[in-house]
């Protein structure tokens, strides 16, 4: 016998639902073996402890640090640790000069520069560079049959002397011209007369390993700079600063492309102004176009070490530049989001770093745990109270919504740096109230069918098309205050918006494709459809007055109201009785009448 349209989209419905739900925990056994993920969700702050970073304020001049300027450095901590993937964290002022960072488990060490760097981000135009390490390891060459003769051993020697000596006198060196006289100031930024004999000095003397090159951010905008890249291969002269990063609006981390538009493969950081950037910035690019090698080249400087100083290729009159370089995808995202966020406004040091245990613990997990599996069983109660064997679906669609949820947690935690709080699990338990109120709606709705005289399979389309409407309202209802309350939250609230808004979604999915499909399929068979007393879905029972093609329900007989009541039920089976039937009971009338 071929299967009816309904069957087969309940079948193709709980297929799809199963595949996603396998698919689903292959990526994440995947991330186990392959990568850094767990089979359980990370757990946040309160449950699992974390490390705490204690940042007091600075501020040049001995000035003290206003309220506001303490909150904007909240603000932008909190987006950078955002940023880096880490939910949960907690950042809070403390006293009137100390900012507390409390992030979740083992914080790694790029998260720990995301929220200590100013990110100082400086265009200066490059005047000249040289080779930045130090003379024996530059220039130091085996013999012509690779071993080392006494003359060779001599000279190494000697040159590490030199290096010495030189790293010494550098050490003693501002990386600027401290004497440079007012009236000799060049008009340009990017001119070579900045390089006056004794800056030119200082630059022949100067290592990246010397402290001096540690020093480099500290440089006054206006003066000529000489500094190294992040590798300390190179060292450069730069001019002064002809633009900051207050001009950036948005930076992102994207692989590179050509003017044609082929990839390139390397990871860069793309920068927007805004349109005083985008003036200056264009101005600027006109200058160094077709100018000589190195005055063509325009350095991006973060914090005095220069992050790439590529050649202008084209005027840029977009807005739009491009930060290039030996990124990898996590170097660029990191960038891009230090950018992004802007630099702090005034500048901290480390005054504790520490472990801190769990707030709450595992205790006031179990507490939780608990408080779920009592509020779980008490609908499993009702349901097999209320619904009979029905009850069994009930617990099934929420045995498969827990599996779901579970496994969208792991994945999100994989992924997005998601932890799970007290309070994200507060928000799992209150939707299993709103997941078992939408069995509720879609079981009384078929119900309500059958009262009204349908069969047991008719009955479950229909109250399948009135209960869904109902449950996405309900849900949209609930996902939209979800979705407000994390974006305006913070901290454990926002947790609390997560796991509220993914398992209403959670119960939209199960209710269609597993909910329906799985009572479709149940309609079909021999104990639903013939209305079993203990199915929950008896017509009997329920007080239906048509039960199929003439047959109608038989009059009760009660002591009270009796007559009132049925009188009451046949009207109704008339009202509902087609053309045919009332022509066959006529017939049966008159053939009585005959007889």
């Amino acid at each position: 016998m071929a299967s009816s349209p309904a069957v087969r989209r309940a079948r193709r419905s709980l297929i799809l639902l199963l595949v996603f739900i396998v698919g689903l925990a292959g990526l994440i056994a995947y991330g186990v073996f392959n990568s850094n993920a767990t089979w359980t969700p990370k757990l946040a702050l309160d449950l699992q402890g974390g490390t705490q970073v204690l940042l007091a304020a600075e501020q040049t001049g001995g000035e003290a640090v206003a309220g506001d300027q303490l909150q904007q450095a909240v603000s932008i901590i909190r987006q950078r640790v955002d940023a880096a993937g880490v939910s949960e964290a907690e950042i809070t002022t403390q006293g009137s000069q100390n900012i507390s960072v409390s992030i979740p488990g083992k914080a790694d060490e790029a998260t720990l520069q995301r929220i200590e760097a100013s990110a100082n981000l400086d265009f200066r135009p490059v005047l000249t560079y040289g080779i930045g390490a130090n003379v024996d390891e530059a220039t130091a060459e085996p013999g012509a049959d690779g071993g080392e003769t006494p003359e060779d051993a001599g000279s190494e020697d000697a040159a590490s002397e030199d290096a010495a000596s030189q790293d010494a006198a550098a050490d003693d060196e501002a990386p600027y011209d401290e004497s440079l006289d007012p009236e000799s100031i060049p008009e340009s930024a990017g001119d070579v007369a900045w390089i006056t004999p004794a800056l030119q000095e200082k630059f022949d003397a100067f290592t990246c390993s010397s402290d001096a090159a540690l020093d480099a951010g500290n440089a006054p905008e206006d003066r000529p700079l000489i500094t190294c890249d992040d590798s300390g291969a190179a060292k450069y002269i730069l001019g002064p600063v002809e633009l900051d990063g207050s001009v950036i609006t948005d930076a992102v981390a994207q692989v590179g492309t050509t003017s044609t538009g082929a990839s390139t493969g390397e990871w860069v950081v793309q920068i927007t102004m805004n349109k005083k950037g985008t003036e200056a910035f264009g101005k600027i690019s006109t200058r160094l176009f077709g100018a000589p090698e190195p005055q063509n080249q325009f350095a991006f400087v973060l914090d005095g070490r220069v992050l790439s100083a590529p050649t202008m290729q084209a005027q840029i009159l977009d807005g739009r530049p491009s930060i290039s370089g030996q990124f990898t995808q996590e170097s660029a995202s990191a960038l891009a989001d230090q950018l992004k966020f802007g630099a702090l406004p005034i500048d901290f040091t480390v005054q504790s770093q520490e472990d801190i245990s769990a707030t709450l613990g595992t205790s006031q997990l179990s507490a939780g745990l608990l408080a779920g599996l009592i509020g779980l069983l008490l609908v499993v109660v009702y349901s097999a109270f209320q619904y009979r064997a029905l009850g069994s679906l009930t617990i099934a669609s929420l045995v498969v919504a827990g599996v779901l949820t579970y496994l969208l947690l792991t994945f999100f935690s994989w992924r997005q740096g998601y932890r799970l709080s007290l309070a994200g699990v507060a928000g799992i338990i209150v939707a299993v109230g709103f997941t078992a109120d939408s069995f509720i709606v879609y079981f009384e709705r078929i119900r309500d069918a059958l009262r009204d005289g349908f069969s047991i399979e008719s009955a479950v389309e229909h109250g399948w098309k009135k209960a869904f409407r109902t449950v996405l309202a309900s849900d949209g209802v609930n996902f939209l205050a979800a979705v407000i309350l994390f974006i305006l939250a913070v901290g454990n609230v926002k947790g609390f918006a997560f796991t509220l808004g993914l398992t209403t979604l959670v119960d939209v999915i199960v209710i269609a494709f597993f909910t329906h499909p799985v009572m479709t399929l149940l309609a079909r068979t021999r104990f639903y459809q013939g209305g079993h007393p203990f199915s929950g879905l008896d017509p009997q029972k329920l007080g239906a007055v048509y039960r199929g093609r003439l047959q109608f329900r038989e009059p009760e007989v009660s002591t009270r109201g009796a007559g009132k009541k049925n009188s009451r039920s046949q009207a109704e089976a008339a009202r509902r009785q087609t053309i045919a039937e009332r022509k066959a009971l006529m017939a049966d009338a008159s053939a009585g009448k005959e007889s």
